[in-house]
């Protein structure tokens, strides 16, 4: 595997492309330059440059949002030592009517835009600079004007380091670091990696190029193996869709970065993706494939298989879609599940994962508040969101992540279940085709029609859509596994519980850290976030460790007197312990239970997998 995965050889530090894109106008009416000359202090010094302005006030804005991210973030707030000059040099006056844009006014056609951008914070939104890298998410990083938008762009970068390279989707228009974007949506989408990193390609059948972009600490050991099962996960997920994304150049590229003072994240692009983790990949055990599976997928469900209100991403507000379960949520289902049918990822670790997914959405309060419709509507709020009130979420939210990936569960075993050779690969193969191939846009009602276009059967797909993505329910999963011959259910039905929360020790002193969950017996006691524990029955409370001794020396159902400080007045209240509820899925052979030709058929289909009954749990 190794001698199949090629080093990289780019002509002049640039990645060379498979397929040349029609590049931008010799003097393209946008230009943009960016240098990195104060790295140390995490300062860039960007100029733009825009032409054959209209007569008029001229803004320039930046942007408040960034694709594949649904919340608001306000980027202008790292921008300052803004001027501005026209076609001949002359210094424009700017004036300000809000944060986040500038206005000229008496320019001759022509304006330049100078600034410093502060950036400190590698990850899939925003931007960093430092002696090590420049990682740019375009937003964060370029000023823009409303208008030109259309308009071509070329983009250079003077890099303060002869080892630096550029990883970037973005097609080079000669030079050492110098790009093309045909308008400011496709620059807006890819995110740039300026970088001493180490690099892996390879070849798909197709005759496109996969990249892996590395910056890291670890070893050409480390980058061969990681490389290795990328490659792996790249085959299986493509083996999904029955072909891969033609890419608009021919290329995709993974760029990550793994260091210490790096934030942990990934984000989707057209033709790349970002991933970043504080931790190396031999230190995390590789577990960085699991967020490269995941944004891979994207390649088809999101980036091409859109949902219609993102359409066209508006970088000036938040921008929401009720269909986040689905790009999502099912997304989420299949970047670990092609983990496990590549042998990537063993298949008791995937089914521990899921057990622990199930466990959240079956037992969280917020279902009984939103569906995953709904919920999918609440991304404003959570996606890397920042406020500095406290909230609910716990009782009212349930993340469209892990709530539309037990839906593609259940819908997955459901068509395997009542419907003769129809999978859920193959709902995601006749949406491909239907708003993929085309990138035709689809709507939640385009959604249902595909099901019920792949199951021949329209009362099936209102049903499900109905009850599951409009209302909320959940199906019996026990069944539904036990058709792969896999057992669900309690992991230790004796375990007592109060229900699970978050705490935080402050010397001799335990105090909740999060919300009770509604219907738990702590929340039923009346306990909430920062109350103080002080006993258990009969035990005192100084640390967690002495809560958990509680927990494991009282059984469920039976009632306790629980003492606790809130806000500085002391309370004592009656609580009865409940089963605790976290779930568990096994083979029906590790736990000498019978299992047909047909079940094992089943799992074989949905894992491409065969249990070992001799292998140990």
């Amino acid at each position: 595997m190794k001698n199949q995965i090629a080093a990289f050889a780019g002509l002049l530090g640039v990645f060379s492309l498979a397929t040349a894109m029609p590049a931008a106008a010799e003097n393209a009416p946008v230009v943009y330059h960016a240098s990195f000359e104060n790295a140390a202090h995490h300062e860039a010094r960007i100029t733009a440059s825009f032409r054959d302005l209209a007569e008029g006030p001229f803004v320039f804005r930046m942007s408040r949002a960034s694709p594949g991210r649904y919340a608001l973030h306000e980027f202008a707030k790292n921008v300052y030592e803004v001027s501005a000059v026209d076609g001949k040099g002359r210094a424009l006056k700017l004036e300000q009517r809000d944060p986040y844009s500038w206005r000229v006014e008496g320019h001759d056609g022509a304006v330049t835009v100078s600034y410093t951008l502060y950036a400190d914070r590698a990850d899939g939104t925003y931007s960093q600079i430092d002696r090590t890298h420049a990682h740019l998410n375009m937003p964060a990083t370029f000023v823009w004007s409303e208008g030109l938008e259309d308009r071509a762009i070329e983009i250079s970068f003077a890099t303060p380091n002869g080892r630096w390279k550029a990883a970037t989707q973005l097609p080079p228009a000669g030079g050492r670091s110098r790009f093309t974007a045909p308008n400011l949506q496709y620059l807006m989408d890819s995110p740039t990696e300026l970088s001493d990193f180490d690099l892996r390609s390879w070849k798909l059948s197709d005759g496109q190029t996969i990249r892996l972009a590395i910056h890291h600490d670890g070893n050409a050991d480390d980058m061969d193996r990681y490389a290795q099962e990328a490659k792996k996960i790249v085959a299986e997920q493509i083996a999904i869709f029955g072909e891969a994304p033609k890419f608009d150049h021919g290329v995709y590229t993974f760029i990550a970065d793994y260091l210490p003072h790096i934030s942990g994240d990934g984000m989707e692009h057209r033709n790349s993706t970002i991933i970043s983790s504080s931790n190396g990949l031999y230190e995390s055990d590789f577990a960085q494939i699991s967020t490269l599976s995941h944004e891979f997928f994207h390649a088809w469900n999101v980036e091409r298989m859109r949902p219609a209100e993102l359409e066209p991403f508006d970088f000036a507000r938040a921008n929401p879609t009720p269909s986040l379960w689905f790009a999502e949520g099912f997304t989420n289902y299949y970047g670990d599940i092609a983990r496990a049918r590549s042998g990537v990822t063993p298949v008791d670790d995937y089914l521990d994962d899921l057990a622990g997914t199930l466990t959240f959405i079956i037992n969280a309060p917020g279902r009984e508040v939103g569906s995953p419709q709904s919920m999918s509507l609440e991304a404003a709020f959570v996606d890397a969101a920042r406020a500095i009130d406290p909230d609910n979420r716990a009782n009212m939210f349930v993340s469209y992540y892990p709530y539309g990936e037990v839906i593609a569960v259940a819908l997955d075993l459901t068509l395997r279940t009542e419907f003769e050779n129809i999978t859920l690969d193959d709902y995601m193969r006749h949406m491909w085709k239907l708003h993929g191939v085309t990138e035709k846009p689809y709507t939640h009602d385009d959604l249902r029609k595909g099901l019920a276009d792949v199951t021949g059967d329209a009362d099936f797909a209102a049903a499900f859509f109905a009850s599951y993505i409009e209302d909320g329910e959940l199906p019996d999963f026990a069944p539904l596994f036990a058709e792969a011959g896999f057992k669900l259910e309690a992991a230790d039905p004796e375990k007592a519980s109060l229900g699970g929360v978050s705490f935080e020790e402050k010397g001799d002193a335990l105090f909740i850290a999060s919300n009770t969950l509604t219907g738990t017996p702590l929340y039923e006691a009346g306990l909430d976030r920062g109350d103080e524990i002080l006993s258990v029955g009969r035990f005192t409370i100084d640390s967690e460790d002495e809560y958990e001794k509680a927990m494991k020396r009282h059984e469920p159902g039976q009632e306790v007197a629980i003492r606790f400080r809130s806000r500085g007045e002391e309370f004592t209240a009656n609580a009865t312990f409940a089963t605790d509820q976290t779930l568990k899925i096994t083979p029906y052979e590790k736990v000498k239970m019978d299992i047909t030709d047909a079940q094992k058929a089943f799992r074989k289909s949905w894992l491409k997998t065969e249990i070992n009954p001799d292998e140990e749990d």
